[in-house]
């Protein structure tokens, strides 16, 4: 039995003696890493087709996601199509642990001896998010820009420094309230359909080896249902941070793309979006859950 204690240290790869929510950070950031490389394409096809809203004349013809898609591929070759790679990897590789060591130090310290019910893990995923989204927000905006294509930055800390510069520090916090519209109710969502749908799971499937895929496709239910619930503060959020300038309030945003748009226009990008957040979640989360099981903690 001492043996077997004294070797589990070795098998959390060095992370033995770290303070668990320090392993949280690491395994969460883990997990954004692979999911934001796989799926930045849909981000930035999603981000296209937000923006392209302006540009596009009345009586246009509808320009669809499949489009852009080949659009980018034919003047920007396949590697545009990862644009804004570099502050996605800067936002999602910090903002992705931030966010699952938050969920996990609020799990266990008011949750520590049960499961919380579906709207206690709705305020939990949404006050987690919260945190990494507000700590993360300049580089969200900057991301946001670089995939527009509307803005020549030619790295993140220029890009940074330029937006200082001509337009104050407060512009890297554009589309906050926005931002915290659509990323809270989504994570709070995502975690009470998740948490809620691996609950109803026979413990025999749970803890067996298809536990893995099973949990993704946990995930990607959950996902598809918080992306549709969240989509118009997406588009809302998108105007504001590639053209601050024109809103100096959400309601303006708002009151733009109904005008221009319709209720419709809410639901611009809405299908890369809801494609690349809800693979990206469900992902995350395996990929958090197995590393965390590894390292002999609760998730």
């Amino acid at each position: 039995m001492q043996e077997k204690k004294d070797a589990q240290p070795k098998s959390a790869s060095g992370l033995g003696k770290a303070h668990p929510a320090l392993k949280a950070f690491m395994c969460g950031s883990l997990s954004g890493t692979c999911s934001t490389l796989l799926f930045q394409p849909l981000d930035l096809v999603k981000t296209r087709l937000q923006t392209l809203q302006n540009s596009l004349s009345p009586g246009s013809p509808k320009v669809g996601m499949l489009s852009v898609f080949i659009t980018v591929v034919r003047t920007e070759r396949l590697f545009g199509l990862w644009k804004g790679v570099s502050p996605s990897f800067m936002r999602c590789i910090p903002g992705v642990g931030i966010y699952f060591s938050t969920f996990y130090s609020l799990k266990q310290h008011f949750f520590e001896d049960r499961a919380p019910n579906a709207g206690e893990a709705v305020l939990l995923g949404a006050g987690a998010r919260c945190v990494a989204g507000i700590a993360m927000l300049p580089v969200t905006v900057i991301k946001t820009r670089f995939e527009s294509g509307r803005y020549n930055y030619v790295s993140v800390f220029g890009a940074l420094r330029s937006v200082c510069q001509t337009e104050g520090p407060w512009a890297l916090y554009s589309g906050l309230t926005a931002t915290l519209l659509r990323d809270a109710p989504f994570s709070g969502i995502y975690v009470m359909f998740y948490s809620q749908a691996k609950r109803a799971l026979p413990h025999e499937i749970s803890s067996s080896g298809l536990a893995p895929v099973v949990n993704f496709g946990c995930g990607v239910l959950a996902g598809i249902l918080a992306s549709l619930v969240t989509q118009p503060a997406d588009v809302v959020k998108t105007h504001m941070q590639v053209s601050p300038a024109l809103y100096r309030r959400t309601s303006d945003a708002i009151r733009f793309v109904y005008s221009e748009h319709g209720l419709r226009g809410f639901f611009r990008g809405a299908v890369p979006r809801s494609l690349r957040r809800t693979l990206m979640a469900a992902m995350a989360w395996t990929v958090y859950e197995q590393l965390m099981a590894r390292m002999g903690l609760k998730s």
